[in-house]
């Protein structure tokens, strides 16, 4: 029998409304939803009549970011998702969520529950970010002893300071949307999110929409630098800690969730 599909693509009056369909995993990411998430960005990309979207989620949560049940019986699919095409600019991984930055249309995020690493990165890529002020957000990959790998390090880079996107990195800590909205990565706090961000996208959606493309065109160039040569330094810097000692007692703890974790090695092997 068929997989029932992870990710929902419905478009009405110029908008498509992205919903991500795994609510008894708190919408983790797995190889079919990261496969249906990339294929709904390019669907959206080729139908000229989308001028905005909104992307929104089923059940308790936003997404909980990477499955790594999923990734524990699958290994093989980190490295395939890594890897990058010589041609492209980017990996599987990074394409996840940068692929909502590159559409022409702008993407608005409707976010409840928690919104942790993978998902919050995928949120980043997006052009506004609406939120519940109770909404749990991390850049969670730390706990992990990783890096956030896909594109989130170039987003957060726009979006807010060095010193606060270096702070929760390096803690991997749970924050509010109130204070993900006082760091300027949440665009807008509503109880209501959804309704919020189709407010928004029909508010966006009733104007030029060549002036609109052209609007997202023309910030993606200048604002900052290109993304390229970030993403590439994002890749290099993973390669360094992806399977380390310290990388591998991360995982094993966050997967155990001993009570008596594992401690990681004092010596670095990052220099």
């Amino acid at each position: 029998m068929n997989e029932q599909p992870r990710v929902l693509v419905e478009v009405e009056d110029h908008i498509a409304v992205v919903t991500l369909n795994r609510p008894e995993k708190h919408n983790g990411l797995d190889k079919q939803m990261m496969d249906e998430l990339m294929a709904a960005a390019k669907s959206i990309r080729k139908n000229r009549d989308i001028r905005a979207v909104v992307m929104t989620a089923k059940g308790d949560s936003f997404c909980a970011g990477l499955d790594f049940s999923f990734v524990a019986k699958n290994p093989g699919f980190i490295a395939r998702y890594f890897l990058k095409a010589p041609w492209g600019r980017d990996n599987r991984f990074q394409r996840v969520a940068n692929c909502w930055r590159d559409l022409p249309v702008p993407v608005i995020a409707s976010v409840h529950g928690n919104c942790f690493g993978g998902g919050f990165q995928i949120i980043l890529g997006c052009d506004f970010r609406i939120a519940t002020p109770q909404a749990q957000l991390s850049i969670m990959e730390m706990k992990w002893g990783l890096i956030p790998d896909m594109s989130g390090t170039v987003n957060l880079s726009r979006l807010t300071r060095l010193d606060i996107a270096q702070e929760l990195t390096m803690t991997g800590r749970i924050f509010t949307g109130v204070e993900g909205y006082q760091y300027g990565l949440i665009s807008h706090l509503d109880e209501q999110p959804f309704e919020k961000s189709m407010t928004l996208a029909r508010e966006i959606s009733s104007n030029s929409p060549d002036a609109i493309a052209a609007t997202k065109y023309l910030f993606k160039k200048i604002w900052k630098k290109d993304s390229r040569g970030a993403l590439l330094w994002e890749r290099l810097t993973q390669l360094r800690v992806l399977g380390r000692k310290n990388q591998r007692i991360a995982m094993n703890n966050g997967l155990s969730k001993a009570a008596n974790p594992q401690p990681f090695v004092n010596r670095s092997s990052f220099k």
